[in-house]
């Protein structure tokens, strides 16, 4: 255990001394920092001129419907726009020359002929142009009630017409959901936290497992090719090698998730973020124990069963040229069971995720994935974790076995009879 130690100490320091990691991970803070406040940057800088519009109201010759249309939309708080009055008479150029001089952004203005009980509504701009969608709705929800009101003469008050007005919302409920509307948006806000949680699990998933893994085999490559490692083992066993390169990596990973958690929690408590993250309905404290724990447990079991096998055909390679290729179809699984999981999100019950749960490769983000945004029966995580497990060990002890002999056969890589030849030599 002594040695074991030694050979985590020495691996993990190794790293994180270099400068090639120091500048990725500051590199990898910068763009985390720039993404998570993109929204506000770009309200800030890119929309200053994503002001209410001044719309010109035209009394004449409607004054009555022009002063209803102005009380309607003052009591709906329509956004987008705000009424410049105008009461007295006013031509056509003095319009045109407010709307050239920008002091309006466009005028309407009512027909004198008030067919069917309510008299036409022309939205003139300087451009000719329709409003964008937003303020349309407005205009077109307000003229609505006015215009109800209008041909029901005074039968209804101006709060039941604006009643009459406001569109009919169609709530969503889980059946058998007996909490109301609190417990309803409670379990939205930890449907929306466990969401977000299994997403970046995922995307840690791959790009730390990738890295991590491409870190043991370049090293053990390394060290094979020049020679180091003949030098290595006759003071430390392979397996003690192997398995302190793994696990050191493994706390690398680790220091890298807190390192990249310290960053975007930094940037999501900063004021503007917070009241974005509010609007969206999203609260990371509602985030699932049972969600937090099984990332974690799926996340550990699957580092190690890739990691054993980065290690092992590290082992196989004598050139680093070679290794790219090498590790290929590791990485390919890799990508694969993340592809699986990410384009499975909106779809968990699908057969094709259900079955890539209990596939020892792509279980780790699979089984995730269904656990957090879908309902999963206890003994389907069970027989998910008890497969996970057992090819976790039988790998490792594989890989254990294939490092052992490995490290020490040069030249071209061995053939699947050699390597079985050389492992049955040595007893575990």
């Amino acid at each position: 255990m002594n040695k074991l130690g030694t050979v985590i100490r020495f691996s993990f320091m190794s790293k994180i001394r270099k400068r090639s990691f120091v500048v990725t991970m500051i590199v990898l803070a910068v763009l985390i920092t720039v993404l998570a406040n993109v929204p506000y940057l770009l309200d800030k800088y890119m929309n200053k001129d994503d002001q209410p519009l001044n719309i010109g109201l035209v009394y004449e010759p409607q004054p009555q419907v022009a002063e209803k249309l102005r009380l309607v939309s003052d009591q709906l708080k329509s956004p987008g726009y705000h009424f410049v009055d105008y009461k007295e008479q006013t031509s056509d150029s003095q319009l045109q020359q407010d709307l050239k001089s920008k002091k309006l952004d466009a005028y309407l203005k009512f027909s004198k002929e008030a067919a069917g009980g309510f008299p036409e509504v022309t939205y003139v701009s300087k451009s000719g142009d329709d409003p964008d969608q937003d303020v349309a709705a407005a205009l077109q929800n307000v003229l609505q009630t006015v215009k109800m009101q209008t041909i029901a003469g005074g039968s209804l008050s101006d709060s039941q017409l604006a009643e009459l007005a406001t569109p009919v919302a169609l709530n969503a409920e889980k059946a058998g959901s007996a909490d109301g509307e609190a417990g309803a948006k409670s379990n939205e806000a930890s449907e929306a936290a466990n969401y977000i949680y299994v997403y970046v699990l995922i995307i840690l998933f791959l790009m730390i497992n990738t890295t991590t893994g491409s870190m043991i085999a370049s090293e053990v490559t390394a060290e094979k090719s020049s020679r180091i490692m003949e030098i290595l083992i006759t003071s430390v066993s392979p397996l003690v090698q192997m398995f302190g390169k793994i696990i050191a990596m493994f706390l690398l990973g680790l220091l890298q998730i807190a390192f990249f958690a310290a960053v975007v929690g930094i940037n999501l408590s900063m004021p503007h973020n917070i009241d974005a993250i509010k609007g969206l309905g999203v609260d990371i404290t509602q985030l699932s124990l049972d969600v937090f724990l099984y990332g974690l447990v799926f996340y550990i079991l699957g580092y190690f069963l890739y990691a054993t096998l980065f290690a092992a055909i590290g082992s196989l390679v004598s050139r680093t040229e070679e290794l790219g290729q090498a590790i290929m179809p590791i990485t390919l699984m890799l990508m694969v069971s993340f592809y699986i999981g990410i384009f499975s999100i909106a779809t968990p019950d699908a057969m094709l995720i259900k079955i890539a749960s209990y596939i020892p490769f792509t279980a780790p983000i699979s089984m995730l994935v269904r656990i957090g945004v879908s309902e999963v029966a206890p003994w389907e995580i069970a027989v998910s974790l008890a497969i996970l497990l057992a090819a976790t060990l039988l790998f490792g002890w594989l890989s254990a076995k294939i490092y052992r002999t490995g490290v020490l056969l040069y030249g071209k890589r061995p053939s699947l009879k050699e390597l079985g030849k050389a492992m049955r030599a040595y007893k575990m």
